[in-house]
């Protein structure tokens, strides 16, 4: 018997098994290619347009690239096979980034100004879930993306390679349906089903993305640049004269949790109760609705943008601005005679970013001397926080008037547990908080249902309200309070159609000093009007106009 009668195993000639197994093996490599392109030009990039009935679509680009997928050879068509890996590689990426970041932000990834955030992310993501937990799923995520990869290449390879025969019959059938897509995209025609060509639209939208963020980085460096602002006289801040300035920003306090029907039964009665507490200590306030330039988190850009009075959207504006002359509000109070402090429980490593900011002195977590055990991410609760400030600024001797910037963070996620009041002379070092600290249920529990997120979110700024209307009438003293929101919360919360509002109230017990910010559109009380809202660059301004005596 010669080589060429000799069989398989199973009794047929070895050139007709290995035919079979080429034609089934290519059977599968068409089947994996057309599954994984319709999903992957089909896929949203939002979260809330993610359904069963986008992805019943055809996309023209489809039957185009399977049209020259079954054309091209040699080594043109290697090229192109590694083109389209990559291509589609890439569309994937972007539109899982978009649909994280809008979940997140509520705005399209843009990969020129968020590289940095991986790693911010990731310090959330630890921090939420356990370092374990996340370094697992950061894990399972970088595998499944080189084994796409690679599955699309070897698809791609073998798809190419389909016998000759079916080869020609392809063809024929990826030009019928080419033209006849190109047809249904371009002709006004009624089909049961979507004809779309937007691949090319969606990378080309991303690019000019980029390119448009590139122009605004440009832009924002003319205006770090302007002459005028150093010829600006220094704020004198008279109408304060002597007394302390405290700025409180409030993690993830927007305006959905006054006025969303889920959280104002919670809040709106913690204000109003917060008024009558303040009122009876001789305080009255004011306020308004300010525009945040970021959301659910990125909280560094919003001070940022209050502080200097620039609209930083962004982490490339913000490492710029990190880099300028351009005064801040604590750099102007220092040069007025105040001594400039920052008080920031979350920063747990070096913190460059101070020099630009102009502190005098700056209290991070372990300056603030804080014994007891953190609250998961939270390094400690809103009331240890206010009571250092207490101790180690506001309560020593022969001092100067104090400007602080406080940066409260107990609503910050993952909003357990929720930490609850102590008598203020009880704090101590914070050992007293041990026991609320290691109480309630897990990040894991709590984020396992959207429902217990949204009580657990509520109940942690409902605390620090509580907290701060505490602190104000135990140690206010004529010190001039301003309570800002950073921002509004992830849109898990809110909802997707939220805005960017945040609260800022002043909390005083001058009346005249209120009296101005009225004329600059604040309201009375802790409830602000539902218009007047204002960007959070404009009140750096609004500041040095209502505090200084011009």
């Amino acid at each position: 018997m010669n080589d060429k009668e000799r069989t398989s195993p199973q009794g047929a000639p070895n050139g007709e098994h290995h035919a079979r197994r080429r034609s089934a093996g290519a059977l599968l490599a068409w089947i994996f290619f057309l599954t994984v392109t319709v999903l992957v030009l089909n896929l949203p990039d939002h979260p809330d347009a993610v359904t069963v009935a986008s992805f019943l679509r055809l996309p023209v680009e489809l039957p185009l690239i399977a049209l020259l997928l079954v054309t091209l050879q040699g080594r043109v068509a290697v090229v192109f096979r590694w083109i389209v890996t990559l291509l589609l590689g890439m569309i994937l990426f972007l539109k899982l980034a978009d649909i994280g970041t809008q979940s997140a932000f509520q705005r399209p990834f843009n990969p020129y100004l968020d590289g940095k955030m991986l790693l911010d992310g990731w310090n959330l993501l630890s921090g939420a879930i356990g370092t374990g937990v996340a370094a697992v799923s950061v894990v399972i995520v970088l595998f499944s993306c080189l084994a796409f990869l690679a599955l699309s290449s070897r698809s791609l390879r073998m798809v190419a390679s389909t016998p000759s025969p079916q080869r020609e019959r392809l063809r024929a059938a990826f030009v019928a349906v080419a033209v006849a897509g190109v047809a249904a995209a371009t002709l006004p025609l009624r089909l049961p089903f979507v004809v779309e060509a937007d691949a090319l639209a969606y990378l080309k939208a991303r690019t000019t993305l980029i390119a448009t963020s590139i122009s605004d980085m440009a832009a924002f460096e003319l205006t770090l640049s302007d002459p005028a602002q150093a010829a600006l006289p220094t704020p004198d801040f008279a109408n304060v004269a002597g007394r302390d300035v405290i700025l409180i920003f409030v993690e993830s306090y927007g305006r959905s949790a006054v006025e969303d029907p889920r959280y104002a039964p919670i809040i709106g009665p913690r204000l109003a109760e917060l008024e009558q507490q303040l009122s009876d200590k001789g305080f009255a306030s004011v306020s308004r609705w300010i525009t945040s330039p970021t959301v659910a988190g990125l909280s560094w850009l919003a001070h940022g943008t209050f502080l200097s009075g620039l609209w930083v959207d962004n982490q490339a504006r913000y490492d710029r601005l990190m880099m300028s002359n351009r005064p801040t509000l604590n750099r102007l109070f220092s040069k007025a005679g105040w001594q400039s402090v920052g008080v920031m429980p979350a920063i747990t490593m070096d913190w460059p970013e101070a020099a630009y900011y102009g502190y005098d002195q700056v209290l991070a977590a372990k300056d603030l001397d804080y014994r007891g055990k953190p609250f998961n991410w939270v390094t400690m609760p809103d009331q240890y926080t206010l009571s250092a400030l207490q101790r180690l600024v506001r309560d020593r001797s022969a001092r100067k008037p104090v400007m602080a910037e406080v940066a409260l963070i107990s609503s910050h996620a993952p909003w357990t547990p929720v930490a609850s009041l102590v008598d203020w002379d009880a704090v101590g070092d914070g050992a007293i908080f041990d026991t609320q600290a290691t109480g309630g249920p897990t990040p894991q529990e709590v984020w396992a249902d959207p429902d217990r997120i949204r009580q657990h979110y509520i109940r942690t700024v409902d605390y620090s309200l509580e907290t701060i209307g505490s602190y104000i009438a135990t140690y206010g003293g004529d010190a001039l309070f301003l309570v800002v929101g950073d921002h509004q919360p992830a849109s898990v919360v809110t909802g997707p159609a939220a805005s960017r509002a945040v609260p800022m109230h002043v909390i005083s017990r001058d009346q005249a000093l209120l009296a101005r910010f009225k004329a600059q559109g604040f309201a009375d009380g802790l409830h602000p009007r539902p218009e007047g809202e204002i960007p959070m660059s404009a009140v750096k301004d609004l500041l040095i106009e209502v505090l200084s005596r011009r």
